[in-house]
């Protein structure tokens, strides 16, 4: 499955120019959210989508305009009553869209793309920021930037450095919003594809496995048993590890980086999984087990010096709750839970 980010670089290699479209902000029932964003080619395909219906058709009526004068607008668009209902939604609202021309001649904005590509191919996380000041009349590559952790890329701005320290205090956290000072800038993050390891690969892994694959998660599967641990049981699987018996060294065995989703649903070794797990800086932690399996767990790493705080952060029982009995309908309890996170 491309990124986004993947279908810009492809799509200015192909077609030279593009149109983005991008939601800055919204106002009552409108479709996606602020910095869900779709690529508009020339010959009017399109790639992504930014909720259909309307709004998606009035951005696609606006591209022929973009692309003539190359000069990037932010346009507000209200969907009427009538609209949402077509939209499966209640009533309308008002959105903000910000139309963006790309041009593969403009060689800086070209290498600001062709790094955030580069980025995401390895896996690094990273931030985009644009200045979206200078919107009606042309954006050049000039006014972006791309930053990671401990990198910045794009033309020397003391603004932009400005912010890039604020983003760097609280990195992993940054969501999509419009930073406001001496100029307007639109910051999107692009953090590595969403990882799930599953620890573990009973049936109800199998399950999990299978759902977490078509929902857009890089699904990574983990046990001690190559007879379960295989590409037989697990085809949908990015990646399987075999690990020890013992599942200690997790980290250092399969390389679990921050902000990843960790399903622990082993057959008995949960307390030296979770004990790790808590040490990863992870995005979402679940346990399978009863409330008294995880007040048995938690009594034992309390003992060792883990606070209930740090305990706190892990869903457990795990999965929302529907009454599942049967292996898949605990792996779409879990689904739905790694859903939940994923768009809290």
């Amino acid at each position: 499955m491309k990124t986004i980010v993947e279908h810009i670089v492809d799509s200015l290699n192909e077609q030279h120019e593009i149109v983005t479209a991008t939601i800055l902000h919204k106002s009552g029932s409108a479709p996606r959210e602020a910095g869900t964003k779709m690529v508009i080619r020339k010959d009017t395909s399109i790639e992504g989508t930014i909720g259909g219906g309307t709004l998606e058709a009035m951005a696609m009526q606006l591209a022929p305009e973009v692309f003539k004068t190359k000069q990037s607008s932010i346009e507000d668009i209200e969907l009427t009553d009538d609209d949402a209902r077509a939209a499966g939604m209640v009533c309308g609202g008002e959105v903000s869209v910000l139309l963006e021309h790309i041009d593969a001649l403009d060689i800086s904005q070209l290498n600001i793309y062709h790094k955030a590509k580069e980025l995401k191919t390895v896996g690094t996380d990273f931030i985009m920021i644009t200045n979206i000041s200078q919107t009606n009349r042309r954006m050049s590559g000039k006014h972006k930037w791309i930053c990671t952790e401990t990198e910045l890329f794009g033309e020397e701005d003391k603004e932009v450095q400005g912010i890039v320290r604020e983003l760097r205090e609280n990195f992993y956290h940054v969501k999509f919003h419009l930073h406001v000072g001496k100029n307007r800038y639109m910051i999107e993050p692009f953090y590595a594809m969403d990882r799930l390891y599953i620890v573990g690969a009973g049936h109800v892994s199998q399950q999990i496995a299978l759902l977490s694959k078509s929902l857009g998660f890089y699904t990574v599967v983990i046990d001690d048993r190559e007879a379960f641990a295989n590409k037989e049981r697990f085809p949908s699987a990015d990646e399987i590890h075999v690990v020890s018996s013992t599942y200690e060294g997790l980290l250092q065995e399969v390389g679990i980086p921050p902000n990843s989703y960790i399903a622990i649903v082993t057959r008995g070794v949960d307390k030296v999984v979770l004990e790790q797990a808590l040490r990863m800086r992870a995005k979402y932690i679940g346990m399978i087990g009863s409330k008294t399996k995880r007040n048995y767990v938690y009594a034992e790493l309390l003992k060792e010096g883990f606070a209930q705080q740090e305990l706190d952060v892990v869903h457990c029982p795990i999965g929302v709750s529907i009454n599942a009995q049967t292996p898949e309908e605990i792996a779409i309890s879990i689904v739905a839970e790694l859903t939940q996170v994923k768009r809290s």
